[in-house]
């Protein structure tokens, strides 16, 4: 299969750095920038409802893009509602969830995950007098064994959080036989799929998940978050708002004014996916990542993490390198204008697992469709200097 190159469509690419932190956040794809600038320029921003053209066009922008994100997730359109970030999404739904359990129910979730799934849950039960269990992945292979979650799950379980992917080690989890025993126990699922989203196709209404989450912001958008929710279960839930809110529907869960400007460039960020195709941006992205993958693990005293083959997993690597801390690799590699991220990059159970938080964690590097073999060629080298001379 032949590829096109798309670094054009992405402004922030164009000053001779090579990207390798979409993981912590991508840059925005050209028809999102115009799509975001054209809004704050246009006259429309306004309070969606009122009678006049632009309160109507909020109203429209609104429906389309829940439209849009629903088609690009396989969800209810009327199950989508748009916040600041994954992470205020899941604290403002796990204090809802909070008043509805009891001591004695339990929240399962795992080890793989970023912060933002562990901690709102934790300080949910703590809250309740409910019991939060963790199920551990396998630190040599860097998977998550099914079994470590299923044994967990009991008739007590309310809910079950996962990760689409780890944000870390990119693995995607076996998420069906999870939820499905889940479901058998009457268990709620909530993924958090801000790490999955950018990189595979994701089908809600396939998957059967009750909520997922994700950020546009690592798929080409703007810095906002995305829920779905089972319209059903949004509406049951007794979340915070003012006396004038929405009795029921999506805007429930989105509190004050909606974020119009952002809104619009989520739809033109999904546009985007949905044009070019989620299967084929997975196939470029595995073109590019299976030299970045294989050149770390033939490097002498580099160490990569996670999954060692390419299923199973996103495009994005955790490594270490021998005689230099993560922190000081990331300065040395942004010298040559080259981006990564070091450190525990909110996965704390993940380092703490591995036994790597007090050596300072991981390198993490992330392949973007913006990301192109000369990128990939760029990092091994400077690696493979490091790790032969430690600068």
């Amino acid at each position: 299969m032949t590829f096109s190159s798309l670094r054009h469509r992405f402004p922030g690419v164009r000053d001779g750095w090579a990207r390798f932190d979409g993981p912590a956040g991508t840059q925005m794809v050209d028809v999102a920038i115009q799509a975001t600038t054209e809004w704050m320029s246009s006259g429309l921003n306004a309070a969606a409802g009122g009678p006049f053209d632009a309160a109507e066009a909020c109203a429209a922008l609104l429906e389309r893009t829940r439209a849009t994100v629903g088609q690009l997730l396989g969800a209810d359109p009327t199950g989508i509602s748009f916040g600041a970030n994954m992470t205020t999404i899941t604290f403002a739904l796990t204090r809802a969830i909070a008043a509805t359990l009891r001591p004695g129910d339990r929240i399962v979730g795992t080890k793989l995950d970023h912060d933002a799934n562990v901690t709102p849950w934790r300080l949910a039960c703590q809250q309740a007098g409910a019991e939060h269990v963790l199920a551990p992945f396998d630190p040599v292979t860097g998977t998550l064994p099914v079994q470590n979650v299923i044994d967990l799950i009991d008739e007590r379980t309310k809910w079950v959080a996962l990760a689409g992917a780890s944000n870390l080690l990119g693995t995607v989890p076996d998420h069906a036989p999870i939820i499905e025993a889940a479901h058998a126990v009457g268990a709620r699922v909530y993924i958090d799929a801000v790490a999955w989203a950018p990189h595979k196709a994701i089908d809600i209404a396939a998957l059967g998940c009750d909520a997922l989450v994700t950020s546009p912001y690592k798929w080409y958008g703007p810095h906002t978050g995305v829920l779905y929710m089972q319209p059903e279960l949004l509406d049951s839930l007794p979340l915070f708002h003012v006396r004038p809110a929405a009795p029921s529907g999506p805007r429930r869960a989105e509190n004050g004014m909606p974020n119009f400007e952002g809104i619009a460039g989520i739809d033109a960020a999904a546009r985007f996916l949905l044009e070019e195709g989620l299967p084929q941006i997975e196939a470029y992205e595995d073109s590019v990542f299976e030299p970045l993958l294989s050149g770390l693990q033939s490097i002498n005293g580099v160490c990569v993490w996670g999954p060692a083959g390419m299923q199973g997993r996103t495009p994005t690597a955790a490594f270490t390198i021998a005689g230099i801390s993560p922190a000081d690799a990331s300065v040395a590699l942004a010298a040559e204008k080259i981006a990564v991220w070091d450190g525990h990059n909110y996965a704390l159970d993940v380092v703490d697992q591995l036994g790597l938080t007090e050596s300072g964690g991981v390198i993490r590097a992330g392949i973007a469709r913006y990301i192109e073999h000369a990128d990939v060629q760029r990092l091994l080298v400077a690696v493979e200097r490091l790790a032969a001379t430690g600068r």
